[in-house]
């Protein structure tokens, strides 16, 4: 199996969907700000017809307000073992592990990118993750990292050129 039989995109959030900086407020409230490059990606790979979760190992109301405006319902917070959230989402999905793209970016990580069948890291991750992936983007973090991994998988299964009909 490879790029042809993706079929879920499992995003992990700060470092990936985001820069990884954290940002409070006055009150304490945790801020992120998000890429709307990577918010396009993901409105694509559904108009592709494709699903997609979030599993994240801190919890942010703004990520909960961001998966909603995408899109995405399956969205896990909170995960410290990522592994046992993942494995919820592809049984939830009746997937197997070949069928699903991961993209992380931290030690966090790792168990989730050695399952999956296509592995991918932000250019800015650790060298221990970046050594352990099927494919390292481009661009770092919160800047577009998603978007590039979508457009890659789309063109590989031969959606992108639908997705393009729309803006041509």
């Amino acid at each position: 199996m490879g790029l042809g039989d993706i079929k879920l995109i499992i995003i992990d959030v700060d470092g990936v969907l985001t820069d990884g900086r954290i940002y409070c407020n006055a009150r304490g409230e945790e801020q992120k700000v998000f890429h709307v490059k990577d918010g396009s990606g993901i409105a694509f790979w559904h108009r592709a017809g494709l699903k997609s979760a979030i599993i994240s190992g801190r919890s942010s109301r703004a990520v909960e307000q961001r998966a909603k405006e995408l899109g995405i319902k399956d969205v896990y917070q909170k995960a410290l073992n990522k592994l046992e959230a993942y494995e919820k989402i592809v049984k939830k999905h009746g997937l197997e592990d070949e069928e699903v793209c991961y993209i992380g970016d931290d030690l966090i990580d790792l168990p989730v990118l050695r399952r999956v069948g296509f592995s991918v890291a932000v250019s800015d991750s650790p060298e221990e993750v970046l050594r352990g992936v099927d494919y390292v983007t481009r661009t770092s973090g919160g800047k577009g990292a998603v978007r590039e991994v979508v457009e890659k998988i789309l063109k590989f299964q031969g959606k992108w050129e639908g997705i393009l009909q729309r803006y041509l």
